[in-house]
């Protein structure tokens, strides 16, 4: 039987006590339950469907979906549209923001719109530079950064006015997030930037890859004596290698990402390197899962968003949850 309140799949859940949001994400995560994230990237098209097609490989599996914001400095459909798309058939999305390409103006516009769709949820991010993008003339605004656009959304929220001062008659309700990298030296200063994003706003936390647990372990330590695990849940990305060469590539070119001389020599070794990456995948999942403080993962399958069912089933980490999704017969009240 399907909840009430489900009845109409893009209708919002009833408000919460202590929630920011009505959406299934921050639900998830406040009910101590594992949550399991993934990344979807949006499609060179102005179809609908094309988003629809590539979030039902997720059916079941995740409890939200980052719509990429121009991820690599590369043009796709908007991360607004696609985030409606989303909500108005029950998902629940999370909708990034890179401070790359609008001001605080288009910005804080994009974030009421997204929330009169629907939308709960939002990962600030400073954005890549478009030096790194197939449109390197595009000129750059970095009107704010990862940081100054979580206080800027706060503030709409929490005090319901503009960064200008001006009222907000209905504020957004927002469940914020932020990025960090474990993995990114100096090792020793992750918690306390964590801590800096906590204190303008961040209430979830998506880390890039991680591939070096024990760099996982000591940034959940040194976060956990700073006090910071009571006021923000972590969840650490994980995500599939194709082959020891996309693993070199990446540990060679991209900063921040380590990645052990043991997993590269595990793909070299491999018969078929690419099941491998999937296994190594699924056991990083589960160590993660039994690190203190960790409340879930975010799967980013880069080209192999058709893994991500495969990988989430064989980590165990969903204990026999299903998540919700569009067509999904039986939704309890509490998801």
């Amino acid at each position: 039987m399907i909840a009430t309140h489900d009845q109409h799949p893009g209708s919002p859940l009833p408000p919460k006590e202590g929630h920011v949001s009505t959406g299934r994400l921050e639900r998830v995560l406040r009910e101590g339950k594992f949550a399991v994230t993934a990344e979807l990237a949006p499609p060179d098209s102005a179809l609908a469907e094309d988003v629809y097609e590539r979030a039902r490989m997720f059916d079941g599996y995740v409890d939200g979906m980052n719509a990429t914001d121009g991820s690599g400095a590369h043009c796709h459909m908007s991360s607004v549209a696609m985030c409606a798309l989303l909500t108005n058939v029950g998902y629940s999305p999370v909708l990034q923001i890179s401070c790359r390409d609008k001001n605080r103006i288009a910005i804080q516009g994009d974030v009421l719109g997204a929330a009169a769709l629907g939308v709960s949820n939002i990962l600030c991010l400073s954005g890549d530079g478009v030096q790194v993008g197939d449109h390197p003339e595009a000129k750059p605004v970095f009107d704010l950064d990862s940081m100054s656009l979580l206080e800027m959304i706060r503030i709409m929220r929490d005090e319901s006015r503009f960064l200008s001062g001006r009222p907000i008659t209905t504020p957004p309700q927002i469940f914020l997030g932020a990025a960090e990298n474990p993995s990114a030296p100096p090792f020793d200063f992750r918690p306390h930037r964590l801590a800096k994003k906590i204190a303008a706003g961040a209430q979830f936390i998506q880390t890039q890859y991680v591939f070096d647990i024990e760099h996982l372990r000591a940034f959940m330590a040194k976060s956990r004596d700073l006090g910071l695990l009571e006021q923000c849940f972590i969840i650490p990305g994980v995500g599939p290698l194709a082959s020891a060469r996309t693993a070199l590539w990446i540990r060679n070119n991209v900063p921040g990402i380590h990645i052990p001389d043991a997993i590269i020599e595990r793909l070299e070794g491999a018969k078929e390197p690419k099941k491998e990456g999937r296994k190594i995948c699924v056991e990083l999942i589960q160590q993660i899962r039994e690190i203190g403080g960790v409340s879930g993962v975010h799967v980013m399958a880069y080209r192999q968003e058709e893994a991500v069912g495969e990988i989430i089933q064989q980590s165990g980490v969903l204990d026999g949850r299903v998540p919700w999704f569009p067509g999904c017969e039986v939704q309890s009240n509490s998801a």
